[in-house]
C-alpha cells in the first residue's frame, strides 16, 4: 500500500503504450570514431558522445576511463571538489555530501558485488584518478531523489508500449555537461544501453537487449542504506533480466536502501508496471489499478504523481487516450510536468529498443526544453569502430594495480 508522504515525493510516472511516429524519423546521422581501447570504442552520433563498452568488468571500467577520461575526470572534480563540498538540503538538515559518503559506501560494501568494485577500480585505473574517489563519486546518487512516466494497448494509436522517463535531479551540479550514451556489453550478461554521465557505472535510466527498459524515481527513506545501491540495483536488473518477471524479481530478492520507485517495461509482452521498492515495503502497481490515493486511473495506465503535476498529467493522458505517438509522447514530458531542475528525458519504445534522449542545456534550461536525439540500442550494438582511428591500450588490472603501487 502506497502512503501518502510516499506518494507526495514521487514526481510523476504515468504507464501506458504509444505507436510510432514518422514525424520523428530524421536524417542519416553523422558519426565519427573518437578513439578505440581493447574492444570498446567512443564515437559521437550527430555530436552525441556514444560509448561502447565489451568486456570484464575490469575492461568496462578501464575503457571508459581512457576513452572519456577528461570529461571523467572534469565530472569527478565538479561533484567531489565543488558541488560535495557545499551543504545542500537532506531531509530536515544541511550537509555536505562527502562528509556521508564513505559512511554510506561502508555500510553498503557488503551488499554490493564485486564485479562493481572492480569495474570502478578499472575506472579509476583508465581515468588515473584514486579510486576512493570514483567510490564516492559513483555513490552521490544514493543520497538525491527524482521522476518519470510510461504508456500501453488501449491507450495507444496502435497499442504499442512506449515508456517515457523524465528525471529531475539537480540540474545545477552541471552532469548534463558530460552526458553519455553507454552501450555496455558485459561478459555473460545481458548488452543494454545506460542513459547516464561519464564516469558513472550504476544506472538510473536504461533499457536492455532484451527489450526490458526502466527508470527510477526517489522518494523518503533517507538514512536505510543497508542494501544494495539503488543504481547497482537498477543496472543489475538490466544486466540480468531477460523479461519483466526477472527485472521485478531483482528489486524484490535483493537488500533495498531508502525509498524509490520505479517504471518497469517489457516490449517482449507489452507488459509495464509501477513498483515502489524500499527498504521496507515492496510494492507492485499495475496498468489500470485503481488505489484510493490515485483517482485517475485509466484503461491500460498508472498515473502516479502529487499535487498540480499529478493533475497536469491526468489532464493529458485522458486528452489523448487511445492517439498516443512517439512524437506525442515528448510532449507529455513538457513543462510543468518536468520541473526547472529536468536534467534528462528519455522515451524509450522497447519493442524496437528505439529511444530519444534529451539533455538540460549548459545554462540550465530543462531537459524538456531541449533537442531530442534518437538512437537505437540493436543499430547501436551492430555498430564497428573505424579501425584507423586512434588505439588507446588495454592494460591489465594486474599491471595497473602494481604500477599505482610503486608509484
Amino acid at each position: 500500500m502506497l502512503s501518502l508522504p510516499r506518494l507526495s515525493r514521487l514526481l510523476g510516472l504515468i504507464l501506458v503504450g504509444l505507436a510510432p511516429s514518422l514525424a520523428l524519423a530524421q536524417a542519416k546521422p553523422v558519426s565519427a570514431t573518437v578513439a578505440r581501447c581493447g574492444q570498446g570504442w567512443l564515437e559521437t552520433i550527430d555530436g552525441y558522445p556514444v560509448l561502447h563498452l565489451k568486456g570484464t568488468p575490469w575492461e568496462l571500467g578501464y575503457q571508459q576511463g581512457v576513452l572519456l577520461k577528461e570529461r571523467v575526470r572534469s565530472n569527478m572534480h565538479n561533484l567531489l571538489e565543488k558541488k560535495a563540498k557545499e551543504k545542500v538540503k537532506l531531509g530536515p538538515v544541511m550537509i555536505k555530501p562527502r562528509q556521508v559518503i564513505e559512511s554510506i559506501v561502508a555500510v553498503q560494501r557488503p551488499h554490493v558485488p564485486a564485479k562493481y568494485f572492480e569495474e570502478m577500480e578499472g575506472l579509476a585505473a583508465g581515468a588515473e584518478l584514486e579510486l576512493k574517489d570514483v567510490i564516492a563519486a559513483n555513490f552521490i546518487p544514493e543520497m538525491f531523489h527524482c521522476s518519470g512516466f510510461a504508456l500501453m494497448n488501449s491507450a495507444t494509436r496502435d497499442g504499442t508500449l512506449y515508456h517515457g522517463r523524465v528525471l529531475d535531479y539537480g540540474i545545477d551540479w552541471g552532469l548534463q555537461d558530460h552526458a553519455v550514451v553507454t552501450v555496455v556489453e558485459p561478459n555473460g550478461g545481458v548488452p543494454f544501453v545506460n542513459v547516464t554521465y561519464a564516469g558513472f557505472i550504476g544506472s538510473v535510466t536504461g533499457m536492455n537487449a532484451e527489450h526490458v527498459s526502466i527508470g527510477e524515481m526517489g522518494g523518503g527513506g533517507l538514512g536505510h542504506w543497508a542494501g544494495v545501491p539503488m543504481a547497482l540495483l537498477l543496472r543489475e536488473a538490466l544486466e540480468t533480466a531477460r523479461d519483466l518477471d526477472q527485472a521485478i524479481a531483482v528489486f524484490r530478492e535483493n537488500p533495498r536502501t531508502c525509498q524509490y520507485f520505479y517504471v518497469l517495461a517489457d516490449g517482449k509482452t507489452n507488459r509495464a508496471v509501477g513498483m515502489e521498492g524500499s527498504w521496507d515495503t515492496f510494492t507492485v502497481l499495475n496498468p489500470g489499478e485503481k488505489h484510493p490515493l490515485l483517482p485517475s486511473a485509466l484503461d491500460d495506465a498508472v498515473l502516479l504523481s502529487a499535487g498540480d503535476r499529478y493533475q497536469e498529467l491526468c489532464k493529458r493522458a485522458k486528452a489523448g487516450h487511445g492517439t498516443f505517438d512517439a512524437e506525442t509522447a515528448l510532449r507529455l514530458m513538457d513543462r510543468p510536468v518536468a520541473m526547472k531542475s529536468n536534467l534528462h528525458n528519455v522515451l524509450f519504445e522497447p519493442k524496437s529498443t528505439r529511444f530519444w534522449v534529451a539533455n538540460a542545456s549548459t545554462d540550465r534550461q530543462p531537459a524538456a526544453t531541449q533537442k531530442y536525439y534518437r538512437f537505437q540500442l540493436s543499430e547501436l550494438l551492430q555498430r564497428k569502430p573505424d579501425v584507423k582511428a586512434a588505439e588507446i591500450p588495454l592494460a591489465p588490472r594486474g599491471t595497473v594495480r602494481e604500477a599505482a603501487a610503486a608509484r
